[in-house]
């Protein structure tokens, strides 16, 4: 995934927004709404389901320019739950649009060492759907160098009433006890478990809102609010983003003096 400086015929922006990223500070995680493709689609006087194809595009390259970054981890709201009441002509184009990527991408996922993780009511999608992307998972399992996660038929009040639920079942039957519950065992209850939190979330589309999106993860979460349609997110929006989150001071509720003194 690094680029040739010889043959690279990237916009030299795209290469100078790389260059000025600091190594030593990349958010470890990052999380994105990819919103806007039936806008797109409708730009362009077509049907929503093409906004959908290309974002397959946007996909590719924000997971190229996370790898060559030092991202550790990227995770997609690609489904929700809410998504499932869309037309279901729409819904199904979605999910075949899913499996035939998911086919056609695995060969370059293995070669770039990422590793394929989802998160989400998987059970509700449908069998062909869901082999395939237990396929996928499967074969990518022992890849290290960025895992990507796409939240499918996700939605985080789904996520965090299954948690209540796990630990209240716990709790009645004896295996938990009131003082067992706090911060990390709902940290390992939740679907996300064992990856760090987000630090960057960037919505795209010109949209400013979580839309039931990792709403624990993202508490302490920078977010980064773009116009760009999905569609049309390329490697150089990722860069401004990551350089955006590097110019803000994450103080987690102490003051900027206690920071410069610790």
């Amino acid at each position: 995934m690094e680029a040739d400086p010889v043959t690279d015929h990237r916009p030299a922006s795209e290469l100078e927004l790389r260059a000025r990223i600091d190594p030593a500070r990349v958010p470890r995680h990052i999380a994105v709404i990819m919103d806007g493709n039936g806008r797109w689609a409708q730009k362009q006087g077509e049907h929503r389901l093409v906004g959908h194809s290309n974002g397959v595009r946007s996909v590719r390259e924000t997971l190229v320019a996370a790898t060559e970054i030092g991202v550790e981890y990227l995770t997609l709201y690609a489904f929700s739950t809410e998504n499932w009441s869309r037309p279901k002509a729409e819904v199904d184009a979605l999910m075949d649009l899913l499996v035939s990527t998911l086919v056609s991408e695995l060969e370059g996922l293995n070669e770039n060492g990422v590793r394929l993780h989802t998160i989400g009511d998987t059970d509700s999608l449908p069998p062909g759907c869901r082999s395939a992307l237990l396929q996928a998972i499967q074969r990518t399992a022992k890849n290290d160098r960025i895992t990507l996660t796409l939240a499918l038929s996700y939605s985080a009040r789904w996520e965090i009433l299954r948690m209540v639920r796990s630990i209240g079942q716990d709790l009645r039957d004896g295996r938990l006890e009131m003082h067992d519950v706090g911060e990390k065992l709902v940290d390992e209850r939740l679907s996300t478990q064992g990856m760090p939190d987000p630090e960057l979330l960037i919505r795209t589309s010109g949209e400013q809102r979580i839309s039931n999106f990792l709403l624990w993860q993202v508490a302490y979460a920078e977010l980064w609010f773009t116009p760009v349609l999905w569609p049309d997110f390329r490697k150089e929006h990722l860069f401004q983003a990551v350089l955006d989150y590097q110019r803000r001071e994450r103080r987690f509720g102490l003051t900027s003096d206690q920071l410069t003194t610790a």
